[in-house]
C-alpha cells in the first residue's frame, strides 16, 4: 500500500471517511475570500455569486468579513442567503412560471434583505411589479445585458433603454441597474481578456450614459464572473460577482494562469479495482463528479500522468505508470476540472481541518426548493 506524502489536502483520519466524497477546506476558502476582496480594494463592490459553493457556512463566513450583498441563480440560493440574514440578494436568473411568486414570498418571509431580480422581458417585468404592489413591497429589477455571450439578455441598444424606462415607471418596481455576464470572455492572456471586455462594454457604459442623460439613474452595473473579475475589479464603475474563486478548480487554474486562488475543494476517491497493467478504477463515476465536459474531468493530486479511459455512472478508469504503486482500497484525492457542478452531486460536505475531517457541511442549495 502507498504512502504518500503529507500535503495541504490529505486527511489523517481518512478510515472514517466513505469515498467518494467532497471535501472542503475553510482555512483555504477564508484566504480565498481574502484574496478576492484585496483584489476589489474591499467589499464595497463585491457581490459574490452562490452558485459555486451553495454551503450557508460560506456565507456566513462572507458576512463575517463585511460582504453583504449576493447573487444567486436559483430561488433556493435566494432562500439561503436570506435566511443567513444577508442584507441584499439579487435572483441572475429571470423568474418565470412559479418562480415569480416564490420570488415575491421571500421578500415577505425576509423583510430585512432587499430583493431583486435580473430581468430581459417587459411582461416579465410588468408582472413582477404587479405582483410586488399587490404585496405592498417594491422589487428592484436589473435589466440583464447580453454582451456578446447570446444566452439571456437584450443587446445593449434601443431595446435594452426602452425596457429599462418601462421598468422605471412601473409601480412596484425599482430600477436598479444593469446586469451583464460575460462568460463567454475568459482568454488565458489576461491583456487579451481585458481588451475583449473593453470592447465588449463600451456599448454598455454607452447605454449607462444614455440612460441617465435621460433622467433615468443607473445605479449599479453588476458584471462578470471569475474569469473576468480581475478586469472588473480595476474599474471603479461596475460592480463585481465571481463565484467560482471561492473552491477554484482545476480549469480555471489552468486557463487562467493569473489569477492565485487556491484549491480549497477536492474530491476523494478510492482504488475499487486493478483491471490491467497500469490501469486504475476509482470509484469515481459520473455520479461523483461533473462530467459535461471532455476528459481531463479531474486532476489527481498524486497520479499527474493519469489519462482517463472509460467512465462511467460509478467508476472511473484511468491509466497511469504509477498503477502498481497503489493497492486496492488506496484513496486518491482530485481535484475537480468544474467544480460548481461537482458541488451540486453531492449532499453534504466533508469539513477538513488542521488535516482531520472534522464535520460535514449540508449543501442545502443543491435541492431546487427549500420551503419556498
Amino acid at each position: 500500500m502507498r504512502t504518500p506524502p503529507a500535503s495541504w489536502y490529505q486527511i489523517a483520519n481518512l478510515e472514517e471517511v466513505p469515498s467518494p466524497a467532497l471535501l472542503v477546506y475553510p482555512e483555504r476558502i477564508e484566504e480565498n475570500l481574502r484574496r478576492m476582496i484585496a483584489r476589489a480594494g474591499g467589499t464595497a463592490r463585491l457581490f459574490p455569486h452562490v452558485k459555486t459553493h451553495k454551503l450557508a457556512e460560506v456565507v456566513r463566513l462572507q458576512r463575517t468579513l463585511g460582504i453583504e450583498r449576493f447573487k444567486c441563480a436559483t430561488v433556493a440560493e435566494a432562500e439561503m442567503v436570506a435566511g443567513c440574514g444577508a442584507g441584499q440578494v439579487l435572483l441572475a436568473h429571470q423568474p418565470v412560471g412559479p418562480n415569480l411568486g416564490r420570488l415575491l414570498e421571500l421578500v415577505a418571509r425576509f423583510p430585512a434583505t432587499r430583493f431583486g431580480a435580473i430581468v430581459d422581458t417587459a411582461a416579465i417585468a410588468t408582472a413582477l411589479a404587479a405582483a410586488a404592489h399587490a404585496r405592498a413591497t417594491t422589487l428592484e429589477l436589473l435589466v440583464d445585458i447580453d454582451c456578446g455571450m447570446g444566452r439571456t439578455g437584450l443587446a445593449a441598444g434601443a431595446g435594452a433603454f426602452e425596457l429599462y424606462r418601462t421598468i422605471a415607471g412601473l409601480t412596484g418596481a425599482r430600477a436598479g441597474g444593469l446586469h451583464v455576464y460575460d462568460g463567454h470572455l475568459r482568454d488565458r492572456d489576461l491583456a487579451a481578456r481585458t481588451a475583449a471586455v473593453q470592447t465588449a462594454f463600451a456599448p454598455v457604459r454607452a447605454l449607462r450614459a444614455q440612460l441617465e442623460q435621460a433622467g433615468c439613474p443607473v445605479p449599479a452595473v453588476v458584471a462578470g464572473g471569475t474569469p473576468t473579475f480581475p478586469v472588473h475589479a480595476a474599474a471603479t464603475d461596475v460592480e463585481c460577482s465571481p463565484g467560482t474563486c471561492l473552491l477554484w478548480d482545476a480549469g480555471y487554474a489552468a486557463g487562467l494562469p493569473d489569477l492565485d486562488f487556491l484549491w480549497a475543494a477536492t474530491v476523494l476517491t478510492r482504488v475499487i479495482s486493478k483491471p490491467r497493467p497500469n490501469r486504475l478504477c476509482l470509484d469515481l463515476g459520473h455520479k461523483a463528479i461533473a462530467s459535461e465536459n471532455p476528459h481531463p474531468r479531474v486532476k489527481l493530486l498524486e497520479v499527474p500522468d493519469a489519462t482517463a479511459v472509460m467512465h462511467s455512472e460509478e467508476h472511473l478508469v484511468i491509466e497511469t505508470a504509477q498503477a502498481e504503486e497503489f493497492a486496492v482500497g488506496d484513496a486518491l484525492f482530485g481535484v475537480p476540472w468544474h467544480i460548481c457542478p461537482t458541488v451540486a452531486l453531492h449532499a453534504q460536505a466533508v469539513v477538513v481541518r488542521g488535516g482531520r475531517a472534522e464535520s460535514s457541511w449540508r449543501i442545502a442549495a443543491r435541492d431546487r426548493r427549500l420551503t419556498i
